[in-house]
């Protein structure tokens, strides 16, 4: 009965706030782990303080919708502990605009799939071995970035000294961007800081005097704890895709359908097809994308985190996971090839799972590479 007990004390706590959180809906939490915990508080910022916890141990936050749960819950974070007591900011009420919180947590990075009681991999996929990495709270876009948000940022941004490579591209102003280099996507993070009146986080000087604004350059001047905008380091991307989820393929679970993503089906054991390009989209000229949004989302809320457009996220190419270290991981400071992480696949590719990882030149482009979206540190 604790646990249900615990379950209904933080779904209260939610719905006393639901004026606030009426966009992400009514979420109850419960804790599970090696002993019994008892929730003691639930603050009007989301944050969860709950004791008795068995120190040097892991816990799961679980979630659900509705009571009764059943069977129902599911992971939500996972959450290494090292005091009795904890306090853990799950949830915001008020993100900036368009963004929601990834909270922080660990959680198994890489191919690593939990069937019943039994751990397995994918064995087509060998550059993802499991790793556990733990991620700091950050907020990320709940979208890609659409081609109408790229040109109104594109075009404050050129009128105040910026300088792009391509204009970029989009099938609609509801579609994702496409068509942009990875240097074009961290000039425009930090001009849609600038323009937002955050301090911007990419600059080619050590002392972080110059912005990143012109040209194309291999930066490793990053102002990690700046407020503004940035792209997602690859472990970011993944704890995001997976929205809380451990050991599944996709962002919702083992299999995928043309009605959960927009990608190019090919019956497979997970992949229920049907075979070809999704039918809701394939018709006019390529490319074959699909209105940012328009699939369910994940269980933080995120959109189109499997298909639609390929994802540029901040790391160099590189094995394996946890450089240079396993907390906050941003990728090797090198890379033979210099190319960059790209994650999520396309409506052209084949149903991407959320170990799947690709890297491309960062002066690559085409209608299904260039897509995004932005981060922020709390």
């Amino acid at each position: 009965m604790k646990n249900k007990l615990n379950s209904l004390i933080v779904g209260l706590a939610l719905l006393a706030g639901v004026h606030q959180a009426a966009a992400q809906g009514t979420r109850f939490f419960r804790i599970s782990g090696p002993a019994a915990t008892t929730i003691t508080a639930f603050r009007s910022d989301g944050t969860l303080v709950w004791s008795n916890a068995l120190a040097g141990t892991n816990y799961t936050v679980q979630t659900v919708t509705s009571l009764p749960a059943g069977t129902n819950w599911v992971d939500y974070v996972q959450l290494p502990v090292t005091t009795s007591v904890n306090t853990n900011l799950l949830i915001a009420f008020k993100p900036p605009a368009g963004m929601t919180l990834i909270p922080a947590g660990m959680f198994t990075m890489g191919n690593y799939l939990i069937n019943g009681n039994s751990i397995t991999n994918d064995p087509d996929i060998t550059d993802a071995l499991p790793t556990n990495v733990t991620v700091s709270a950050f907020y990320m876009d709940v979208n890609l970035v659409s081609y109408s948000q790229w040109q109104s940022v594109y075009n404050w941004a050129t009128n105040n000294g910026y300088g792009f490579g391509g204009a970029g591209a989009g099938k609609a102003a509801n579609h994702p961007v496409q068509m942009v280099d990875w240097y074009d996507v961290v000039k425009w993070c930090n001009a849609r800081s600038q323009q937002a009146g955050l301090t911007p986080v990419y600059y080619t000087d050590a002392g972080f005097t110059q912005v990143y604004t012109n040209g194309e350059i291999a930066i490793t001047n990053v102002n990690w704890t700046a407020n503004g905008y940035r792209l997602p380091t690859e472990a970011e991307w993944e704890k995001a895709a997976r929205g809380g989820l451990s050991g599944q393929r996709f962002p919702w679970g083992n299999t995928i359908s043309e009605s959960q993503a927009n990608y190019y089906g090919l019956t497979l054991n997970y992949d229920l097809g049907p075979n070809g390009y999704n039918a809701a989209f394939a018709t006019g000229a390529f490319p074959y994308t699909s209105p940012v949004g328009y699939f369910p989302p994940n269980g933080y809320g995120l959109y189109d985190m499997a298909g639609n457009v390929y994802e540029w996220c901040w790391d160099l190419w590189g094995m394996p996971y946890g450089q240079p270290t396993t907390t906050n991981p941003t990728g090797p400071a090198s890379s033979p090839s210099g190319y960059r992480v790209l994650r999520g696949g396309s409506w052209t590719s084949l149903a991407n799972r959320c170990a799947n990882r690709d890297d491309a030149t960062p002066h690559t482009y085409s209608n299904s590479v260039g897509g995004f979206r932005c981060v922020r540190g709390l």
